[in-house]
């Protein structure tokens, strides 16, 4: 029988401190406001919660009358997967454009810009940067939400993101540990397999993360990966091989650490759910991310009963519990002092996002083509979004083109007779063809196959990772989607 040296009500406060629940609905529900007065320290906000930022913050207002120094999560990584701006698109471009740029002052100041606005609206823990290196050129779940392909240029940008966003006072979480880059299955459905050898782990994957460190990042996410190298038997956030013996051992992080969303199939569909939970926080996890999908009170408490319930039975050591919940109130506590302090808030640059998607535009012409005077046809090839990205972000340049160019008309298309019902569609017009990731798509490829062929003169717009070669008259590469991503390509487009 094992004896505790804390009482009951510690030990079930500790349960609901490591747990990032999300919820349902625009306001504080009922279960959530209670649970933060039983022990719950943090919540996790999605697209789902939100309307306006005025609304956001009036949900936080809300929130911190329980608990003042709660922690609210969000998943703005900006670019092509946002929260905050999901309706609209994001007003900052994403990681792959400021790589393209390469300037880390640019991307220190789209970060504290960003951290301002989140700052402005009570959220203090962002679940961004991605410091992976997009070493797999068909990773479908990573692409634009990676700096690049480059270790050092991915680690000197991971930082500038690190340093930017915590001077505004909201935690950074480094993201996905040790290194989502190389892989060719979402783990939103699956464990993807990562078959490195241990140096090209220690020289590629691990560097960006060793920078984070270095920048004082206070929360690294880990990723529902398995990395044989390092544990044969476990993904990342299973593995105390990877969380405690290489995280917390040899690279020397002590701040929290913190799960991807334990309901993606990686976890929940081959562990279940409570197990995994269990099995996070024993391997070296403080905080449990649930909830991306719908979270209620029944999850919330069936995931404090098997916590407590696995330390009762001698399965998870109290102690390693206590420590997971002491980092995520010390996390509470760093945010909540930043936040008191004079001085903590930066100077608005509202213009700074749209500045650096103008600068990530690349453009490509072919030899004799012409520009563009008058309205056009803009067909734009949609692939299935992931679900970071979601499908509810609006993307792709016809709106701001049907502003510049009146009478510009757009059409959406996809499947393997998509650039047929195109080309009938623009019945003649010139013609703008909008894609993301042509190279991952054989339909999209075949598509503009048969638009340039048919008219020379189309324009191409791609706004995934630019792996194609370029092609049609004008070739034009925004490195992202992110709603000022399109702006600035139908700026290029309209200038001719």
């Amino acid at each position: 029988m094992t004896t505790f040296t804390t009482g009951t009500d510690t030990l079930t406060r500790d349960a609901l401190a490591v747990l990032q629940p999300g919820f349902a609905g625009t306001t504080a529900p009922d279960w959530i406001r209670r649970r933060l007065g039983e022990g719950l320290a943090s919540v996790a906000l999605f697209g789902r919660n939100v309307t306006t930022a005025e609304q956001v913050t009036a949900l936080t207002a809300q929130l911190r009358a329980e608990r003042d120094d709660l922690l609210v999560a969000i998943d703005e990584e900006s670019g092509d997967v946002t929260r905050l701006e999901v309706r609209t698109g994001s007003s900052f471009p994403g990681n792959h454009a400021l790589g393209a740029v390469d300037d880390t002052g640019l991307t220190r100041g789209v970060a504290r810009e960003l951290g301002r606005r989140l700052a402005e609206c009570g959220v203090n823990f962002n679940w961004a940067p991605s410091a992976d290196v997009n070493a797999n050129a068909d990773n479908p779940v990573i692409g634009v939400r990676s700096f690049g392909g480059d270790t050092a240029l991915v680690a000197r940008h991971t930082a500038a993101y690190v340093e930017g966003l915590q001077s505004t006072g909201v935690a950074a979480c480094t993201k996905h540990f040790p290194g989502h880059g190389d892989t060719s299955v979402d783990s939103h459905h699956a464990v993807p397999h990562i078959d490195l050898d241990a140096t090209t782990l220690h020289e590629r994957e691990l560097q960006p993360f060793r920078a984070a460190i270095a920048a004082g990042t206070r929360a690294v996410m880990s990723a529902h990966i398995r990395v044989p190298v390092l544990d044969p038997d476990r993904p990342a956030t299973l593995s105390r091989r990877i969380l405690t013996d290489l995280l917390r051992g040899e690279l020397g992080y002590q701040g929290l650490i913190v799960t991807d969303g334990m309901e993606m199939r990686a976890i929940s569909g081959t562990y279940g759910l409570e197990h995994g939970v269990v099995l996070a926080i024993a391997a070296g996890a403080d905080a449990i991310c649930v909830g991306g999908g719908l979270c209620d009170e029944g999850t919330v408490q069936g995931l404090q009963d098997a916590l407590v319930h696995a330390v009762r039975s001698g399965e998870l050591p109290e102690e390693r519990l206590a420590d997971a919940a002491a980092r995520v109130r010390a996390l509470a506590e760093w945010t909540a002092g930043v936040r008191r302090s004079p001085g903590a808030t930066a100077d608005p640059e509202p213009e700074i996002g749209l500045t650096a998607a103008r600068r990530a535009v690349t453009v490509t012409r072919a030899p004799g083509s012409t520009p563009v005077t008058g309205p056009v046809y803009v067909a734009t090839f949609n692939p299935a979004p992931n679900i970071a990205v979601g499908d509810e972000t609006p993307w792709g340049v016809g709106a701001e083109l049907e502003r510049l160019l009146p009478g510009t008309v757009t059409g959406h298309f996809t499947g393997p007779d998509a650039g047929d019902v195109a080309l009938r569609a623009a019945a003649g017009r010139r013609v703008v063809a909008v894609v993301r990731d042509e190279h991952r798509h054989p339909w999209m490829r075949t598509a503009l196959d048969t638009l340039i062929t048919a008219a020379p003169d189309t324009v191409v717009v791609e706004m995934g990772v630019p792996q194609s070669a370029p092609r049609g008259a004008l070739h034009i590469a925004t490195h992202g989607a992110a709603r000022v991503c399109g702006v600035a390509a139908a700026e290029t487009v309209a200038a001719g």
